[in-house]
C-alpha cells in the first residue's frame, strides 16, 4: 500500500487545505496551522524544506496583515483581495500535490519532491519556495485580482504603490529570517561581509516582484486569449522550475 504523501500528518493537511481562507487573517491561521504539521512531518521533521519557505511566508503575511491593521496601504481592499489570490494559489498546488496530480506546477514540484529527502539546506529551500510563487504565481494572482476588482495593473496607480510597498516589508524582515536559515560558519561570513548580503537580497526581491508586476500585465493583455494564456503559463513555469532547481542543486546551495 503507498504511503500518503503527508505520512502521518496526511489527513490533518487534507482537512486544512479542504478550506479556502477568504481574508488575510484566514490565511496567516492556515499557514500558521500548516507549519505545525510540516516540523512533524518524517522524516526530517524540523529540516523539512517545504516548512523553511513556509515559515518566511507565514512571517511575511503576519506583516502584510500588521500593515492592513496599522492603514499603511492606500487601497487596502486591493491588497487584501490581492494577498489572498496570492495565498490560494499556494493552497491549490499542495492540494495537487496531495493528489499526485501530474497538474502540479513544475515549479512547486521541484521544492514538493523534497520532502522526503535528500535533505536540503534551509536557505536554498526558502529561496526556491520564494522563487515559485514570486515568478510563477504572483503574475496570474494579480490578474485574478484586478479582474475581480474590474480594474487593471497600470504603474503609478494607488495598487501599484501598495504593490510597492511590500518589497519595504521584505527589505525589513529579510535580515532576521536569512541569518535564520545559516549555520554557524555562514554566519560568520555573513557577520564578515556587513549588510552587503542584506542589500543583494532586498535588490533582488525587488526586481523579481517587478519581474512579475510586468509579466501581469502581459497575461492581462491577452487574458480572454486561452492559448496565449496557457502560453504563458508554461513559460513562466518553465523558467521558475529551472531556476528552483538550480537553487536547490549544490551549485545553487554554494552561491547562497
Amino acid at each position: 500500500m503507498t504511503e500518503p504523501v503527508w505520512g502521518p500528518v496526511h489527513r490533518d493537511i487534507v482537512d486544512l487545505l479542504a478550506d479556502h481562507p477568504a481574508d488575510v487573517p484566514a490565511v496567516v491561521d492556515h499557514l500558521t496551522k500548516l507549519q505545525d504539521m510540516l516540523v512533524r512531518l518524517p522524516p526530517l521533521e524540523e529540516s523539512c524544506p517545504l516548512a523553511d519557505f513556509n515559515r518566511l511566508y507565514l512571517t511575511i503575511t503576519s506583516s502584510v496583515l500588521d500593515g492592513l491593521y496599522d492603514d499603511r496601504f492606500v487601497d487596502p481592499v486591493f491588497l487584501s483581495r490581492l494577498d489572498v489570490e496570492f495565498a490560494a494559489r499556494y493552497f491549490d498546488a499542495l492540494r495537487l500535490w496531495t493528489d499526485s496530480s501530474p497538474g502540479t506546477p513544475k515549479a512547486w514540484s521541484c521544492l514538493f519532491s523534497r520532502m522526503r529527502g535528500p535533505d536540503a539546506r534551509p536557505l536554498p529551500s526558502a529561496a526556491a519556495g520564494v522563487n515559485a510563487h514570486i515568478n510563477f504565481d504572483l503574475p496570474f494572482a494579480l490578474v485574478t485580482t484586478f479582474d475581480h476588482l474590474e480594474s487593471e495593473p497600470v504603474d503609478g496607480t494607488d495598487q501599484h504603490h501598495d504593490y510597492l510597498e511590500i518589497n519595504k516589508i521584505f527589505a525589513d524582515k529579510i535580515p532576521g529570517l536569512r541569518r535564520g536559515y545559516l549555520e554557524r560558519w555562514q554566519l560568520l561570513i555573513d557577520m564578515l561581509n556587513g549588510d552587503i548580503d542584506d542589500w543583494y537580497q532586498g535588490e533582488l526581491v525587488e526586481y523579481t516582484r517587478d519581474v512579475a508586476w510586468r509579466n501581469a500585465q502581459k497575461i492581462w493583455r491577452c487574458r480572454h486569449d486561452p492559448d496565449a494564456r496557457e502560453c504563458e503559463r508554461t513559460r513562466l513555469d518553465d523558467n521558475a522550475a529551472a531556476l528552483g532547481r538550480l537553487l536547490l542543486s549544490p551549485l545553487g546551495a554554494f552561491l547562497q
